[in-house]
């Protein structure tokens, strides 16, 4: 699966019934909610980064990647919105951008 295509089927169930799906299901929950999820799912994939198990970094990345888009469209922030700002940001060095951030 693309993440194109999960980033699609995460706006497809916004609004659904919560019994339908675990996606709705969270959403249904709200930002903060999807937030948390986010933050334990980070963590878990930082442990696995740090103990060396590509296959469990692997799977916990996906899951960070999942419920990333899951917290982002809570606030109604598409996957465009991301891609556009990674495109902004390509127009110039990663270090003048970030120290552009202050």
């Amino acid at each position: 699966m693309s993440i194109e295509t999960l980033a699609a089927t995460i706006a497809a169930r916004k609004g659904a019934d919560p019994d339908s799906s675990w996606t709705a299901k969270l959403l249904s929950k709200g930002p903060e909610k999807c937030a948390e999820k986010f933050g334990e799912e980070a963590v878990e994939a930082i442990i696995e980064a740090v103990k060396g198990d590509k296959a469990a970094l692997t799977a916990e990345a996906a899951d960070a990647l999942y419920h990333l888009l899951v917290m982002c469209a809570a606030r109604d922030v598409s996957l465009a919105d991301i891609e556009a700002e990674l495109t902004r940001r390509s127009a110039q060095s990663g270090l003048a951008e970030k120290a552009s951030r202050g």
